[in-house]
C-alpha cells in the first residue's frame, strides 16, 4: 500500500488521577502517503488540520487563527511511530504483539514498543479477509486512550503532492515548538 484515505471518527478518553475523566469526540478524512506525509483534515466539532511532509508538521486552528510548526523529528513521535509514519517500520521488530481477540470480521492486536516512546502501547483492529486497518488506539504513558476508527478506506490513489504543505493564510499567528529555531 502507498497510500490511504478515510473518513474518521476520534474518540480520546482522558483519566484524571486514575479514574474516567472527559471524553472528547471529533471526526474528519485523513490521507496518508508514504514515505511519511499525512493531512488530517477535521470538520466537527471544530475545523481543524494537522499536515506532514515527512519532515514539517503543521498544526492549523482557523477559529483562533494560528498555525504551529515542528520538525517531525521534534514531534511527539518517537521510535516506532516516527519509523511507521516515514515508511520503514517492521511490526515484529519494533513491537511485541499480542493477539488479543481474533474472529472472521476482526482481529485486535496489542503493540508494545520495544524501544521507549512516548506512549504506553498502540492497539490495531484489522480486518483478516483485506489486512485493511480498521482501528487504532494509542495508549500515552498517563493512560488517556485516542482511538481512530476508520470508514470508506480508499488506497493506491496518488494523492498530489501538494496536499501535504501547509502555507500559514494571511494573518495566521505562527507559533514554532522547535526550540531555538524559528518558523519558515
Amino acid at each position: 500500500m502507498r497510500d490511504l484515505e478515510a473518513s474518521f471518527e476520534q474518540t480520546t478518553r482522558s483519566v484524571a488521577l486514575g479514574q474516567p475523566g472527559a471524553t472528547a469526540k471529533s471526526s474528519g478524512s485523513v490521507v496518508f502517503a508514504k514515505p511519511g506525509r499525512m493531512r488530517w483534515t477535521y470538520v466537527a466539532p471544530e475545523p481543524s488540520l494537522v499536515v506532514s511532509d515527512g519532515t514539517q508538521l503543521w498544526i492549523y486552528d482557523p477559529v483562533n487563527r494560528e498555525a504551529q510548526h515542528l520538525t517531525v523529528t521534534a514531534a511527539y513521535l518517537s521510535g516506532a511511530a516516527l519509523s511507521f509514519l516515514l515508511g520503514e517500520g517492521e511490526i515484529l521488530r519494533d513491537f511485541e504483539v499480542t493477539a488479543l481477540e481474533c474472529s472472521d470480521t476482526a482481529a485486535l492486536l496489542d503493540l508494545v514498543p520495544r524501544e521507549p516512546a512516548t506512549y504506553e502501547r498502540l492497539r490495531a483492529r484489522i480486518d483478516p479477509r483485506s489486512g485493511e486497518l480498521l482501528e487504532t488506539t494509542v495508549i500515552d504513558l498517563l493512560g488517556n486512550a485516542t482511538t481512530v476508527a476508520l470508514r470508506d478506506l480508499r488506497t493506491n490513489r496518488d494523492p498530489d503532492a501538494s496536499l501535504f504543505r501547509f502555507d500559514p493564510p494571511a494573518g495566521v499567528r505562527v507559533v514554532d515548538l522547535d526550540p531555538g529555531r524559528e518558523a519558515p
